[in-house]
């Protein structure tokens, strides 16, 4: 890149060297990357996409394990949770099916009609598909899934015998190609593919376009896809609080309520996120204990605590510190998704322990507000413009 652009994350206006092969170009203030150095070449993210799709069904289809229990094989396909959870649990249900399926299916789709709608010059279908691409990325969670998975299978293991099925294999290949295929995408080249940036000064920069990130002069609409342009996201530090003062309301009764109900033998346990915790360490398990306890109860706890950091920060107009609090925005928006781990382990087994009174398992009331808590957390990371942690930093003395 020869001209010069607003940094996304802090606004600062830049000009950025010619990337090479293989090397990228980042904001000196905010680390944000600029550019990604190489050359374009969509075809092989077209072709892991659409390797993704193949692999789709044999994921959802097939059992990803079976397991032997009280002399009956139970097979658990990815889907087999939602639907039984969907009766009495719609919402959570419906969360659990978004982000296990309806996310990944989207975001592969929308790699291979992005460059349909470029090749072909349709501009609906590849503005509409690199909204999907950014907007749904974050909720595929292919991976938060496997380690469920895993953590399932070490539960039911003093119950039942565990068989892998061709499901899992399928799933495993998948959650690979879904990796590579996310971290090789770049909204950024597939609109310099459609129009690239005109050369410009950095004095002549205002507004930088959150929709197809090209920076220009003030215009009211952007010259490139036709997005509105705003010099910051409207009300975003309003929408920020309210998501975060709700989920704040909502971590209450997701944990003092039980979020798991387990039948044995007639015998039924009530567990609250901390007391399956607990139950897990008695029980020989603190590797996977730390795991839950860190994802259920540390991740949305440090979540919510850091964003209101940052929002107090921007408000009192804090002068110290800003690269701190960027570093720490990341952190909320990398490990958002992680909290999703514990619906997860529900979904699985529901699926696999279903016997009635002599063995069943079935979610709790607090269920239903820990998924709440994890949709608000990160609507609230999202909502947040970054670049409202820079807007005094000139000033700083």
């Amino acid at each position: 890149m020869s001209t010069a652009r607003l940094c996304p994350g802090c606004d600062l206006p830049v000009m950025p060297n010619v990337a090479l092969r293989g090397q990228s170009a980042y904001c000196p203030r905010c680390n944000t990357r600029l550019y990604r150095g190489g050359f374009t070449r969509f075809t092989g993210e077209f072709a892991i996409a659409l390797a993704c799709l193949i692999l789709f069904l044999p994921a959802h289809i097939y059992p990803m394990i079976t397991i032997r229990l009280f002399g009956q094989m139970i097979p658990a396909t990815l889907p087999a949770g939602t639907f039984t959870l969907a009766p009495e649990f719609p919402a959570v249900a419906f969360l659990i099916f978004f982000c296990s399926t309806v996310a990944p299916l989207l975001v592969s789709l929308a790699v291979m009609t992005a460059q349909i709608g470029l090749k072909l010059q349709h501009f609906k279908l590849f503005k509409s598909s690199m909204w999907i691409i950014q907007h749904l990325k974050h909720w595929a969670m292919y991976e938060v899934f496997l380690v469920s998975l895993g953590i399932s299978c070490f539960k039911v293991q003093d119950y039942a015998d565990i068989y892998i099925g061709p499901g899992l294999i399928s799933l495993v290949i998948l959650q690979i190609l879904m990796l590579l295929l996310l971290t090789r995408i770049s909204p950024t080249r597939y609109w310099e593919a459609w129009q690239p940036e005109t050369t410009h000064h950095a004095d002549e920069l205002v507004h930088h376009c959150h929709s197809c990130h090209l920076s220009q002069g003030a215009n009211s609409h952007c010259t490139r896809c036709h997005s509105r342009l705003h010099s910051r996201l409207p009300h975003s530090i309003q929408k920020t609080w309210a998501y975060l003062i709700s989920a704040t309301i909502f971590i209450f009764p997701a944990n003092l309520f039980a979020i798991s109900i387990f039948l044995n033998n007639g015998k039924r346990a009530e567990d609250t996120i901390f007391s399956g915790v607990a139950h897990l360490v008695k029980t020989g398990m603190p590797g996977i204990a730390a795991i839950i306890f860190i994802a259920s109860i540390v991740v949305p706890v440090a979540k919510i605590l850091g964003l209101a950091y940052i929002l107090l920060c921007i408000q009192f107009k804090r002068r110290i510190h800003h690269r701190f609090r960027m570093r720490l925005f990341r952190i909320i928006q990398w490990i958002g998704k992680w909290s999703m781990m514990d619906l997860f382990v529900i979904s699985i087994m529901v699926t696999l322990i279903d016997r009635g009174q002599i063995l069943d398992f079935t979610p709790g009331p607090g269920a239903v507000s820990f998924g709440i808590v994890v949709v608000l957390t990160m609507f609230a990371a999202e909502s947040l413009d970054s670049r409202l942690i820079w807007d005094n930093y000139e000033q700083r003395k």
